[in-house]
């Protein structure tokens, strides 16, 4: 993509007023009716449909914002970031189907890799030619990245890997894979880890659907049964492999998906649209017990806005967010589960009789239920969470933590 008098660019340039603007009246007018999950005309997008949606936005300058322009970003702020990301949650659209590689894979190869590999891999992520996921979790390990133990054994000028990943998302579509493993032993704790770009066509791999509760098979297991991968392959050294996976899962669970909170402010919205659509449900919204609930999810919404723009009122001065990334993670998965339990003990009491939009409610808020149950589980546990933050930001002793 061409940067130069890009009309985003130009936008940005006017300041953030008009910048928004672009970015609401491009995604309001482009993004197809089928694919708002508050329409009645919803369907489940396919694959390449959310493929050649999110190419879109990418030509349209709403992706890639931060990204250097040598290599297909747009060179802005996280400022614009989250400005785009605002309108974005705003309109109930698919969640991307590149999220591993623009969120994950994308910023640590800018950190550690070679000048090589960000031309290599940058600009094909943000063009949604390559998908990615993200092989780090283990059976016996978790959100534990210490125990892993998926093994990187030197061997000439290549590594040899042998090992398993678990709930690993995407994996059947993926083209590489951001891995981690262990060139040492699991006594070495943190020590001795090392991340891969591996293509997910070497021979070895072997991926395998897992079923979750909704019925699709988004997860999958991994293995990897004597992969052969050249040394070009590897992003940063052989004991940066810890420190990348930190920096990894603090953007994760600080920076990810900034518009979590306009998204659950626009999904409260389409709850009490489709419930005011239906006299019964009408009913219900004028029950003290659920005005209570819904008062409750507002005030976490705007809490959880005021986080996430006091982070980036923080990394835009040049705070590095580090475990304070967990205080994100853990509040907004524990507010949205609760605000999901909410949303179902609504939508349950649609009947075949109840209006269209309630009864399109009832399928999306009842699909989203149990989702939402997997949000303090991926990327890192309400357990493990609570643990850095005590640790690691409360200081508090292990015997105590």
């Amino acid at each position: 993509m061409h940067t130069e008098k890009h009309p985003a660019l130009a936008a940005a340039a006017e300041g953030p007023a008009a910048y928004r603007q672009y970015a609401r009246q491009w995604l309001r007018s482009h993004l197809p009716e089928h694919m708002r999950a508050d329409s009645l005309d919803y369907r489940s997008p396919t694959l390449d449909e959310c493929r050649a949606w999110e190419a879109s936005m990418y030509e349209a300058g709403l992706a890639g914002m931060t990204w250097p322009t040598a290599y297909g970003g747009m060179g802005l702020t996280l400022r614009e970031h989250l400005i785009v990301n605002k309108e974005v949650g705003a309109l109930l659209m698919p969640e991307s189907v590149s999220s591993i590689g623009k969120e994950l894979a994308g910023p640590i190869i800018q950190t550690v890799g070679t000048e090589e590999q960000k031309q290599q891999f940058l600009p094909r992520i943000l063009a949604m030619q390559d998908y990615w996921c993200q092989g780090f979790s283990e059976p016996d390990a978790g959100s534990d990245l210490a125990r892993l133990r998926t093994k990187a054994v030197p061997e000439g000028g290549a590594w040899r890997i042998n090992g398993q990943k678990i709930w690993t998302s995407g994996a059947a579509k993926a083209h590489y894979c951001l891995l981690l493993t262990r060139t040492g032993t699991v006594a070495d704790k943190h020590r001795g880890l090392l991340m891969f770009a591996v293509p997910m066509d070497t021979p070895g791999i072997r991926v395998v659907p897992i079923k979750s509760i909704d019925g699709k098979e988004s997860f999958a297991e991994v293995f990897f049964d004597n992969v052969v991968v050249p040394d070009s392959a590897r992003l940063g050294a052989p004991d940066e492999g810890w420190n990348a996976a930190i920096r990894v899962l603090s953007i994760e669970r600080a920076t990810n998906r900034m518009y979590r909170a306009w998204r659950f402010e626009a999904e409260l919205r389409h709850l009490v649209a489709a419930c005011k659509s239906d006299p019964a449900l009408a009913k219900l919204l004028d029950d003290g017990h659920h005005q209570r609930r819904i008062g409750e999810v507002l005030g976490q919404i705007d809490a959880l806005k005021g986080l996430v723009e006091h982070t980036v009122d923080q990394m835009t001065a040049g705070a590095r967010i580090g475990a304070r990334g967990s205080l994100t993670k853990l509040f907004w998965s524990e507010c949205h589960q609760a605000f999901m339990g909410l949303a179902l003990s609504l939508v349950s009491q649609v009947t075949p009789r109840s209006s269209p939009q309630a009864r399109r409610a009832r399928k999306a808020f009842a699909n989203a239920y149990l989702y939402a149950r997997a949000e303090t589980i991926y990327a890192g546990t309400t357990e493990v969470q609570l643990d850095i933050i005590a640790q690691r930001i409360m200081d508090l002793p292990k015997d105590l933590a």
